[in-house]
């Protein structure tokens, strides 16, 4: 009976994981199932260690085989799998906590607050990566780096090729950037750059799209 305070604490903070933070947010509703059931499958795996004989080196274990199962994907990205591990630490927080009383509710609520922080639309939000495919084969970094703040509109702070195509004349390159201030003219910067073809592969937003998403 001592764990249901604890079990609680962990329904209302997964609770405000997915339907408060990471929903409102992203609008990913598949992930929204797979954080759900993560939670509550650890929390109940983790009622049942903390209540047998077992080491607590075997629910470390098996924080470890449950953290890989989705992370190979491709398709889950970084904040997603931040918010997957909180997901998974909430739970066992929630069934192993106990013994830390009133402590390991002040753990979830650092982890939800961390996380609510982090992921804040506001924090660094002039800030993008992209994978962009240009359709010249740019092999100079100074060239390739105004090329792409003329194109971009904004200021490049890295950029790697990853893939140079002599033969089709393209450059794939992954790239992090600053989007200027409101005001400042993205759509001056573009028209400089002569509309220049290209495409972005990450996120799908097309170039000739870019000037309607950034603002």
């Amino acid at each position: 009976m001592d764990q249901i305070p604890f079990i609680a604490a962990d329904l209302v903070g997964v609770a405000l994981l997915v339907f408060g933070l990471y929903f409102p947010r992203h609008r990913r509703r598949d992930l929204v199932v797979a954080y759900l059931t993560v939670n509550v499958g650890v929390l109940a795996v983790a009622l049942v260690l903390g209540s047998a004989t077992i080491g607590a080196g075997l629910g470390l274990g098996l924080f470890g085989v449950l953290s890989i199962i989705r992370l190979r994907s491709r398709e889950i990205e970084q904040h997603e799998v931040a918010y997957y591990f909180a997901a998974l630490a909430l739970g066992l927080l929630g069934g192993l906590g106990s013994s830390l009383g009133w402590l390991t509710i002040a753990l979830m609520a650092l982890v939800l607050a961390v996380l609510a922080i982090g992921d804040h639309p506001a924090l660094f939000r002039r800030y993008r990566q992209q994978t962009v495919v240009l359709d010249r084969a740019i092999a100079d970094e100074g060239e390739l780096t105004a090329h792409l703040e003329a194109l971009l509109g904004g200021r490049v702070h890295a950029a790697r090729i990853e893939q140079l195509d002599l033969v089709d004349d393209t450059t794939t390159v992954g790239v992090r950037y600053e989007v200027p201030r409101p005001g400042r003219g993205v759509r001056a910067a573009n028209a400089t750059a002569g509309a220049v073809p290209a495409s972005i592969t990450e996120g799908t937003v097309p170039v000739a799209e870019y000037e309607r998403v950034a603002r």
